[in-house]
């Protein structure tokens, strides 16, 4: 029995150094954060859900990373100029991307070159999930989707995007590979534009980030047809996603998801991603979130970047088959 005893003594000894190590990285890691703002960059315009959420996680990441953290807008390319902004940003912890998914899952795949590598960026976190929602200028005269494709077979119909390469040019391109129906995709420099010009009816509809159509919506001036994620929004629950209107190729959702250089230190990493999964979990954030239809998911590290990965590869099969190009 007593032979035993140093062992256990040793093996307690070295789990308490362990701990003791981890707190000490995480201490210091919290340390260096604190000697300077944390800036955090979203590739696409102010205003818009990213953005949103972005300043909504940063109020309350500064509280516990006792560091101001800022928001800095860098829009264009699809989300490749803030990207590559944060790729060439030294891995200190200092510079986060705050962005969506398709920066790194579809643009590789529609761009001729890319300003940056997309492994210079790893995931810090996927902060949750949302679809988009079809939506339709009264005029048109189509209220289903059933309807759409039947008229966008007999003409051609605009309809705008945030960009080339966003999420709604991606759906648009789906949309005409799988209906034989003809939408033209007129891009637009962000989400809200893009809205108004339904409204206006620059264009006759729109797949867009749903927080922005909403109100016109619940006005009856934007016609829902229905949300390509697959269970209803959160804030139209009425409105039936795409997979039970006969159209499940146009099924996916946006993922919002945080970057940084792929050189930062495992322990700066650690403290991020705390500060930034406190904040995703407070009640008042949460509800926050939800009125910008995100599903909070908090995943990280390998698991995160497993999805991206793997809903890069879908997506670089459905490009290769619309011929989707952003130039």
């Amino acid at each position: 029995m007593r032979s035993r005893c140093p062992t256990r003594r040793h093996a307690l000894a070295l789990l308490v150094m362990a701990c003791t190590c981890g707190v000490a990285n995480l201490a210091s890691a919290q340390t260096l954060l604190a000697g300077k703002p944390v800036r955090i960059v979203v590739n696409f315009p102010a205003g818009g859900p990213t953005d949103t959420i972005a300043r909504v996680v940063a109020e309350k990441m500064a509280t516990s990373l006792k560091t101001a953290v800022i928001v800095d807008n860098k829009a264009g390319a699809g989300g490749n100029i803030g990207a590559a902004e944060v790729a060439r940003s030294e891995p200190d912890g200092h510079t986060i991307l705050v962005g969506i998914d398709t920066t790194f899952t579809i643009n590789p795949a529609i761009y001729k070159s890319m300003s940056f590598a997309p492994d210079a960026l790893k995931p810090l976190m996927i902060m949750g999930s949302s679809g988009l929602l079809i939506g339709i200028n009264p005029s048109v005269g189509v209220r289903t989707v059933s309807e759409l494709i039947t008229k966008a077979k007999r003409e051609n119909l605009t309809f705008s995007s945030a960009g080339n390469g966003s999420p709604g040019h991606f759906a648009a391109e789906i949309f005409n590979e799988f209906t034989g129906g003809k939408i033209t995709h007129v891009p637009y420099k962000g989400n809200a534009p893009a809205v108004l010009a339904i409204l206006s009816g620059e264009v006759q509809g729109g797949i867009l980030a749903t927080p922005g159509m909403v109100q016109h919506v619940r006005a009856g001036k934007i016609t829902p047809l229905a949300v390509t994620s697959a269970k209803r929004s959160l804030v139209l629950p009425d409105v039936p996603p795409v997979s039970e209107t006969g159209l499940e190729s146009l099924e996916f959702n946006v993922l919002q998801v945080a970057m940084l250089p792929t050189a930062t230190p495992a322990p700066i990493v650690e403290t991020l991603r705390k500060a930034m999964s406190d904040a995703l979990e407070r009640p008042d954030v949460k509800a926050k979130l939800a009125q910008l239809d995100l599903t909070t998911e908090m995943q990280a590290g390998a698991v995160a970047q497993e999805r991206l990965d793997t809903a890069r590869a879908r997506y670089a099969r459905i490009v290769k088959a619309t011929g989707m190009k952003a130039e």
